[in-house]
This record gives structure tokens, C-alpha cells and sequence, in this order.
């Protein structure tokens, strides 16, 4: 990661970098047109504005699907001041979180990756930044006007915690990002399934004061999503379409129009969460916290019966952990061209968009092999991610008065 050896050769490719990135995201075919973004801020203004009902309100799509809210209530009343600003606003608010929250993610994955092996840091992180952009769940994620990232950051910042040795301080992260909408639930288990308990209590807790105080709040949406939306498949999505690159996903499209079968769909989210407890009890015990939390949201996104291209945000940690092995010190040649060659094959294939080839007719062979294409990689990197010695485990430098301590432990409906 040298680069040019001038500055201002580093800068003009700087420029030709973030001119090229720029000029493909915004002309890519695949824009969303801030579609969820509007299905929030339409909720919340029917809320806040007409006194109707959080799970009341919906938008139609370009198919003429109506498309309402599905997250918990405790995840509207954190939009609510989106009702207070025009629809313009909504969008830039939602950009600069999307951005911050992008760099926090940055930062903290491929922080000590770029201060390692460039010599220009900044450059390194402007190349980083534009390989970012590219990926499709990251693009969708932008484009959609989605929580994801944000989410992320909420998990990570959990993760910086544990691998700086300030557990003591983490659970409110995951808490809240659970809150806010269930898939980060997983990561309160992965703090019981790795010995956490302090850890797991405090995520637990917030989570659980977070919806209570939704409740205190909106106790008549709270009652009807517990009780009804929770339960109520149609509102999630249709499992078959392309889009869902879960497990189930992968399932319903086999089947398509025959409902998959609840018992094999469980069988296999056991069997993907039987080899995730283990390896992230590995991943514990070598204390390599970025692959242990890699791992959780890779499982994650295979056992949710809903996972939408964008939710793929949560397979990034992972592509970092494969990327800063194949990058350590004293890996041998042949297994860090193995390791760069998947990690490049990964990233290529997330950023492809290759699974919408299959939007329509995702059958026969090619269907299974191609429509699926995240689904293998998610299967892929559940089992091969590697997990670092202690030596060579990923974590943050330590800050200058921790040194010397030990560290402790769009057709059907869709998920907006």
C-alpha cells in the first residue's frame, strides 16, 4: 500500500479515485430512490402529525405492493424528529449519519490495516474509502436511506470496547441497536455464548429499557407489534425473492410457490448456529474480538429469515478480518495469496450486483448457483474465516495509559 511516490501523484489519483467512484454512484441503474427513508418519514409524520397508527401507515411501490413500517416502536420514536424537518432534510440527515457512521466503520476495521502497511495514511484511507462505496450493501444502504451502517456502528463500538480492555463499559451499543430493530439481538447471545455476562447484562438491559420506553411512549403500537406485527410473515417480505440471501431465502426459492418448510429451515438455522457457537468460543479464547464478532454477523445474516441485500452491511467485518491476515507479518506466502484471492473474489462478488441476474427466474442450476451468490459466500466465510493467535490477534494499539495491562476477556413486501 506504498502508493505513488509523489504527493502529487498521490493526490491526482486521489482525485481520479473519488471522480471515478463519484461518477459510477451516481448514474448506477441501481439507485433506490430513498425508498425506506420515505417509509420512515412518512410513518413517523402519520404518527407525530395525523395521530394515526405506527403500523397503520403505508407507501406503495413501484409495483403498486404496499409497503409499510416493520421495525420495533422503539425504532420510530428514534426517527420521531425526522417529522420535524422537511423531506429534503430527512435526506441529508440521514446522509451525514450514513457518512459518520461510515467512518466510524472505517476507522475502527481498517485503522490499524492502513497505518500498517501506508505511508501516506490519509491516501490509504481515501483508497479504502472508495473500495467502501462500492460495495452493492453498502451502495444500497445510501441509496435505500437505511439504519444498517448505523447499526453497525453500534455494534462495533461494543466490539472496540471488549478488544481495548474496557469491557466493563460495553453492552450499550448492541442494546441499543437491538432496540432498534432485532437481527443485532445475536450479539447479546455471542457475549453469553463467549463468557461476557457483565457484557450480555448491560445489552440485555438497555434493550430491554429502550422498549420499555417505547411502550411508556406509544403503549398502543408497542402492544400491537409485540402481539401482532411481530408474528404477521407478510409484513417481512416474500422469502423467495432474490433480494432475501438468507438461509430461508435460499430455501424459498427452491420450493417457490410452495412455502419452505419451517422444520428444514430450522434444522439448518441450527446447524449454521451450532458452528457459529463454536467458532466464536475459538475466536474467544484466541481473544481475536474482530473475528469473533465477524463471525456473529455472518450468522446473522444466515439464520434471519429476511436478509435483503443491503442487510449484508454486517458481512464487511469479515472481508476486513480476511484482508488483515492475509496482510500480517509473518503469514506464509502461499495461505496470504490464498487469503487476498478470496478476499478480493468476496469484495468483487458483493460488489457485482450478480444475484439480480436471477431477479425473475431464479431456477435451475445457474439460479441455484448464481441467485444465491451471497448466501455461499455468508457459508463460506462461516466456516474458513480464520481466527488469530493471541499474538497476532486484531485489536486497535493499546492507548498510552493501557499500556502494560492485560487484556480480558422491490417486487414482494420487504423489510424496510
Amino acid at each position: 500500500m506504498t502508493g505513488p511516490t509523489t504527493t502529487r501523484g498521490r493526490l491526482l489519483l486521489t482525485f481520479g479515485l473519488t471522480g471515478a467512484v463519484a461518477l459510477f454512484l451516481a448514474t448506477v441503474p441501481l439507485h433506490r430512490d430513498w425508498f425506506d427513508l420515505s417509509v420512515y418519514y412518512g410513518t413517523v409524520g402519520h404518527w407525530l402529525h395525523d395521530g394515526g397508527r405506527i403500523y397503520d401507515y403505508t407507501t406503495p411501490g413501484a409495483d403498486g405492493t404496499a409497503y409499510g413500517f416493520t421495525y420495533p416502536p422503539f425504532a420510530a420514536l428514534c426517527m420521531l424528529p425526522m417529522a420535524l424537518v422537511s423531506w429534503p432534510g430527512a435526506i441529508t440527515i440521514c446522509l451525514l449519519l450514513n457518512l459518520a457512521a461510515s467512518a466510524a466503520v472505517l476507522y475502527w476495521l481498517t485503522g490499524s490495516l492502513v497505518r500498517r502497511h501506508a505511508l501516506h495514511p490519509w491516501f490509504g484511507f481515501t483508497v479504502v474509502a472508495c473500495l467502501f462505496a462500492l460495495l452493492e450493501p453498502v451502495r444500497d444502504t445510501f441509496s435505500f436511506g437505511q439504519v444498517n451502517l448505523v447499526l453497525l456502528t453500534l455494534v462495533l463500538f461494543d466490539a472496540r470496547l471488549l478488544a481495548t480492555g474496557r469491557g466493563r463499559y460495553a453492552g450499550f451499543g448492541i442494546g441499543l441497536a437491538a432496540a432498534i430493530k432485532l437481527t443485532p439481538a445475536i450479539f447479546i447471545i455471542h457475549l453469553l455464548v463467549t463468557g461476557r455476562r457483565r457484557a450480555a447484562g448491560t445489552a440485555a438491559a438497555t434493550a430491554a429499557a429502550a422498549t420499555l420506553l417505547a411502550a411508556w411512549v406509544a403503549p398502543t403500537p408497542s402492544r400491537d407489534y409485540w402481539t401482532e406485527d411481530l408474528w404477521d410473515t407478510d409484513r417481512i417480505g416474500v422469502a423467495a425473492y432474490v433480494s432475501n440471501q438468507s438461509w430461508r431465502g435460499m430455501l424459498a426459492r427452491l420450493v417457490d410457490p410452495v412455502p419452505p418448510s419451517g422444520a428444514v429451515w430450522a434444522l439448518g438455522a441450527l446447524a449454521v448456529l451450532a458452528v457459529w457457537a463454536h467458532r466464536v468460543r475459538r475466536a474467544a479464547a484466541a481473544r481475536d474480538e474482530a473475528a469473533g464478532f465477524a463471525l456473529t454477523g455472518v450468522a446473522a445474516c444466515l439464520v434471519s429469515p429476511i436478509t435483503w441485500v443491503h442487510h449484508l452491511v454486517w458481512l464487511i467485518p469479515a472481508l476486513t478480518v480476511l484482508a488483515d491476515t492475509a496482510l500480517r507479518p509473518g503469514t506464509p506466502p502461499a495461505r496470504r495469496r490464498r487469503l487476498l484471492s478470496t478476499a478480493v473474489a468476496v469484495y468483487v462478488i458483493l460488489c457485482s450486483s450478480v444475484v439480480w441476474l436471477w431477479r425473475f427466474h431464479p431456477t435451475g442450476l445457474d439460479g441455484f448457483l448464481g441467485g444465491n451468490a451471497y448466501v455461499w459466500i455468508c457459508l463460506g466465510l462461516l466456516l474458513t474465516l480464520p481466527v488469530r493467535a493471541p499474538d497476532v490477534a486484531v485489536s486497535p494499539p493499546p492507548r498510552r495509559t493501557d499500556v502494560g495491562r492485560d487484556t480480558p476477556e422491490r417486487h414482494p413486501r420487504r423489510t424496510c
